[in-house]
């Protein structure tokens, strides 16, 4: 074949991202939080963005200069309303929706009040001056930074007790040193002998040095393994006699609740064996996430489902988390009007189509969330009324149909989003659930439906009717679910449920 240059003409279709494209699908799949941090940077990065959450000042500003306009961003409509007269009317819209008088009323009601806020008296400029040098209090002793405080983390607490029990600078050592080998979950992670060997003392002084350290609280503290952690709060409770260390000494056979070896064993008869359970249950097998651990934060839903006197769902945003940004308009006007560089004005060009575009993503992104938690409502209505045994198999192809999208725009509106309901809080994901097939033709039940009923299924059973999972089987078909034994050994191990041997041994115990 020869090789020789030569001129083709062809024709076809590809998909071009646009920049543009590419910010409303990150913002897509974005969570309320990282959704906030987004704009933040926009909001560093765009001159002519501004927050939409006007203070005071602003206020103030825009009542003595009537004149000066923003075009305000957020979604226009944050709620819709659901009865069983069929779908919501499509309110997608279009993107070049007009956003300049969105939030008129509620701009007017903000102005009034805070012009009612500012005819109520306040400090004056002298007396802002005396309280900021003073630390707003009155008095020129207060400190303000004697109130900030915050959590001391493990490594600060065991230090504090180290400063008070240990005297030697060498002892000092070994224990700060040990003290820096403390997993978060308080234990000891250091080898004694490499201790000894690194820090040029004798491992005598390292393992004297340790035991002060787990003399420490909380008890438990600095244990080489579960065992040692477990012992040391015994030994605090006076439990720790010879049948105890025994029991310890064999806790795999506790873990796969075999008693009948234990009593063997530890000599004990099965009251005694019970007893000793009790008090291992009361311990704390990670006594260090007490402390330093990170807050709790709590879950903020994007969405709101209450229920209607009519028998409907009411479904609405979740306005606190739905960021409000201001394009300056008349900043870009001024700018434009009297600069003459045109670098400038080019500039000035793409922040204004970039703030445009965050706009219209931004309001696109809510009026998405919106339809697809409408749609889940309507689709698992039974869940709503009547509890998980009514869960629905649901897959991201029947909403995507429903609303007519994309199956990936589904996926990505319901990732990290949640939604608040009577029954509580649920991650949008929680709703998708694979299906397994009606024995007797019916409708297929869901995944986490039937898992609801295998544990209810053993939460009622008797110590002297333990449930194998043949037996599960036999029932649930009898119900009309057509499932495996295999299935429901994995629906009981995801559930973290002993199978019917332990069970059955546990149960003995505390017969």
């Amino acid at each position: 074949m020869a090789l020789a240059p030569r001129l083709e003409m062809r024709q076809g279709q590809s998909l071009v991202m646009t920049p543009q494209l590419q910010q409303a699908i990150k913002l897509l799949q974005l969570s309320n939080l990282e959704l906030a941090e987004y704009v933040d940077q926009e909001l560093e990065r765009n001159p002519l963005l501004e927050n939409g959450v006007a203070d005071s000042e602003r206020a103030s500003d825009e009542r003595e200069a009537p004149a000066e306009t923003h075009d305000q961003v957020t979604t226009a409509e944050t709620s819709l309303t659901l009865n069983d007269d069929g779908p919501p009317p499509d309110r997608n819209g279009d993107l070049d929706t007009d956003y300049e008088n969105v939030y008129a009323d509620e701009a007017r009601a903000d102005a009034q009040n805070n012009a009612a806020a500012t005819e109520t008296p306040g400090p004056t400029g002298s007396d802002w001056q005396s309280m900021r040098t003073s630390g707003g209090g009155g008095d020129g002793d207060y400190d303000f930074a004697a109130t900030l405080t915050r959590e001391a983390t493990l490594c600060e607490h065991l230090t504090d007790q180290m400063n008070m029990a240990l005297k030697t600078p060498g002892d000092r050592m070994i224990a700060a040193f040990l003290i820096d080998q403390v997993n978060e979950a308080g234990y000891m992670t250091a080898d004694l002998g490499e201790a000894a060997e690194r820090l040029g003392v004798d491992i005598e002084d390292v393992e004297a040095v340790l035991g002060v350290l787990q003399t420490f609280e909380p008890t438990g503290i600095c244990a080489r393994n579960l065992k040692e952690c477990l012992a040391l709060q015994l030994a605090e409770q006076d439990r720790l006699d010879p049948t105890m260390r025994v029991f310890l000494d064999n806790l795999e056979l506790f873990a796969r609740r075999d008693f009948d070896a234990l009593m063997k064993l530890t000599g004990a008869d099965r009251d005694d064996i019970a007893s000793m359970v009790e008090d291992i249950r009361g311990c704390n097998p990670k006594p260090g996430l007490a402390f330093g651990g990170e807050p709790v934060v709590p879950v903020i839903p994007d969405v709101y489902v209450r229920a209607r006197s009519d028998g409907g769902w009411a479904i609405e945003l979740n306005t606190e988390t739905l960021p409000r940004v201001l394009i300056n308009q008349q900043y870009y006007a001024e700018v434009s009007k009297f600069s003459n560089d045109p670098k400038a004005k080019a500039y000035l060009s793409e922040c204004l189509n970039n703030a445009n575009w965050l706009v219209k993503s931004l309001d696109q992104r809510a009026r998405t969330i919106l339809k697809v938690a409408s749609e889940i409502v309507r689709q698992q209505d039974g869940f709503l009324v009547h509890g998980v045994q009514h869960l629905k198999p649901l897959n991201l192809k029947t909403i995507a149909e429903a609303i007519s999208m994309h199956e990936s725009t589904v996926s990505r509106v319901t990732a990290s989003k949640y939604i608040a309901t009577p029954r509580g809080i649920f991650e949008m994901k929680y709703f998708f659930t694979s299906s397994i097939a009606s024995s007797e033709g019916g409708a297929a039940h869901s995944a986490e439906a039937v898992r609801h009923r295998i544990r209810d299924l053993i939460d009622r059973e008797r110590a002297d009717a333990v449930l194998s999972d043949d037996n599960i089987v036999d029932i649930l078909k009898g119900q009309g679910v057509d499932i495996a034994r295999r299935t429901v050994a994995k629906y009981r191990e995801a559930l973290n449920i002993p199978s019917s041997v332990q069970r059955r041994r546990e149960k003995r115990a505390y017969a």
